[in-house]
């Protein structure tokens, strides 16, 4: 079964302030940008020149400041059969989310949790 790993995904405080730190200290640069005002929450994707690999950063509005610990949100994991994995999931007895959606998109991906809690993310592959 192929499996690509796709993003990691960071909750912040100050969007402005984490997209300056990763564009104008590092290379990183912003691949896309998803906005959801309607659902208190955006969405801006970075990537370093050459890789596909993308690190996510989400703003909650309104959140209050993050503290080591909860900050980090996930990894995620690229699938070919989705349907299957999340089967599979479901029947290893590890706490599997159902599948789901952006807001107004059809389901394309679930989390499942590992056993120290760390959640993953399985997606279906582009």
């Amino acid at each position: 079964m192929a499996q690509t790993l796709l993003h990691a995904c960071y909750r912040v405080h100050d969007l402005e302030a984490s997209l300056k730190f990763y564009t104008e200290i590092f290379d990183f640069e912003v691949s896309r940008e998803r906005k959801f005002p309607e659902y208190g929450f955006d969405l801006v994707y970075l990537v370093v020149p050459g890789s596909s690999f993308e690190l996510e950063l989400t703003y909650n509005y309104g959140a209050d400041p993050y503290t080591i610990g909860d900050g980090f949100s996930h990894l995620a994991l690229g699938v070919d059969d989705l349907e299957a994995v999340h089967a599979k999931c479901l029947a290893s007895g590890y706490a599997t989310t159902e599948m789901k959606g952006l807001p107004g998109t059809p389901p394309t991906y679930f989390f499942v949790s590992d056993p120290d809690g760390y959640r993953l993310e399985v997606m279906l592959n582009n």
